[in-house]
């Protein structure tokens, strides 16, 4: 009898000594760490919200979107099914611009990839695709190709309640909406008359000198880096109401306003500066463009930007407090 209570102590001994279930349980706590684990899906969620604002701004902010270039484009089904196929087309034209010139090639619908065809599209948009200039139209087995030298607006300009665009060559351009690219419109066109009908030139003097300098900037963004955003897309308007200082002679003939309302003086009209003891043409741009690759921007600085002064240098942004 005493035998068999030595063996059932020493068996109740040996079960003591496994761990109970509360330590079990909380063994279990400290390998899961469910906590940690609904902390870390936040900060991934706040992440990708975070990075989706980032683009944002920076479409925002840039006037027309920087990220379209790594964004891969849809063909709309009306441009898939056509027998129209435009060859060539620069990145700045938009859909709606696109569906405009289909229209204008084939008002009455899709037509057959014949020579027949192909005659009347180069008719029809000879006459009413003023956005197209030196227009090919050629036909395959299966389509016909329309290609040409396609005319970029640079400036917007308002007539009572029509508007419409011109060119670097002067040319009138009916209106489409392009929030891709960066227009700046003109003020200050005096006794403005009936502009000509889309696709012919539009030849005065003071118009001609906001385009001048408009060409001008066009082509120097084209030569920034990449990265950076043109400085045209930070310009809202181009002043030439005292064009040749028609109004008052001592005031400057042309002024740029930035989106912010900030003045860049410019002064006369390009190859005018030494008539008025102004910068040069080329200085004048070298200051514009050196204040903003220093500073990164046009906005929120100064209160003027005078170009047209030699001796003047460039104010700094807090020149505006």
């Amino acid at each position: 009898m005493v035998a068999k209570r030595k063996r059932t102590k020493s068996r109740t001994k040996r079960i003591s000594f496994k761990p109970g279930p509360s330590k079990r349980k909380k063994k279990q706590k400290i390998i899961h760490h469910p906590g940690l684990t609904r902390i870390l899906k936040v900060l991934v969620v706040v992440c990708a919200l975070a990075a989706i604002g980032i683009g944002l701004v920076l479409a925002v902010g840039g006037g027309f979107s920087f990220l379209e270039k790594y964004v891969k484009k849809t063909v709309p089904i009306w441009e898939k099914t056509s027998t129209l196929k435009l060859i060539d087309v620069p990145e700045w034209v938009n859909d709606e611009l696109k569906q405009k010139i289909y229209a204008a090639a084939a008002p009455n619908g899709d037509l057959k990839p014949d020579e027949e065809s192909a005659r009347i599209v180069q008719n029809n948009l000879a006459q009413e695709a003023a956005w197209l200039d030196e227009v090919r139209v050629q036909t395959t087995h299966d389509s016909i190709h329309i290609e040409g030298r396609w005319r970029r607006p640079l400036a917007l300009v308002k007539s009572g309640l029509h508007k419409f665009y011109v060119d670097s060559d002067l040319v009138v351009l009916d209106f489409v909406p392009m929030p891709n690219l960066p227009i700046v419109r003109v003020e200050g066109l005096l006794l403005i008359t009936r502009p000509p009908p889309p696709g012919r030139v539009w030849q005065r003097d003071d118009l001609a000198a906001a385009i001048a300098i408009l060409t001008r900037l066009d082509r120097r963004d084209k030569d920034i880096e990449a990265s950076q955003k043109p400085l045209l897309s930070e310009i809202n308007s181009i002043d030439v109401s005292n064009f040749n200082g028609l109004e008052n002679t001592r005031f400057p003939h042309i002024v740029l306003y930035t989106k912010d309302d900030t003045e860049i003086i410019w002064g006369a009209e390009l190859d005018a500066w030494q008539k008025h003891l102004e910068s040069t043409d080329e200085q004048k741009l070298a200051k514009l463009y050196g204040y903003y690759k220093k500073h990164g921007s046009l906005l929120g600085g100064v209160k003027y930007i005078n170009l047209r002064d030699p001796q003047d240098n460039v104010p700094l942004p807090i020149d505006r407090y």
